[in-house]
């Protein structure tokens, strides 16, 4: 009887640390969720950011070619007839 008692006793030291343990992960999970959550914002803004800095660097490139090279101008100039020819489709589509 006394051997039953001791398993009883050793039983529930083993769940209590099992439980403690289990209370701990919890904890660390919801931590790691949480700076999971904060690297997903910081890497949405470093997105944001790149998108950013890529209209700007091509909004410079279309004003060096202006001011730029003849290679440039010329590639601008292809550009601005492209959208000179796609604004005429527009226009004709809403006329139609």
């Amino acid at each position: 009887m006394d051997n039953l008692f001791q398993i009883v006793n050793l039983l529930e030291v083993k769940l209590s640390k099992l439980l403690g343990q289990y209370t701990d992960l919890q904890q660390e999970n919801n931590e790691l969720l949480q700076l999971k959550s904060e690297f997903e914002q910081q890497l949405n803004q470093k997105h944001q950011q790149i998108s950013d800095l890529e209209q700007k660097y091509e909004s410079l490139r279309v004003a060096n070619a202006i001011v730029g090279s003849k290679e440039d101008k010329h590639i601008t100039k292809l550009k601005i007839n492209t959208l000179i020819r796609e604004i005429d489709k527009c226009i004709v589509q809403l006329s139609d």
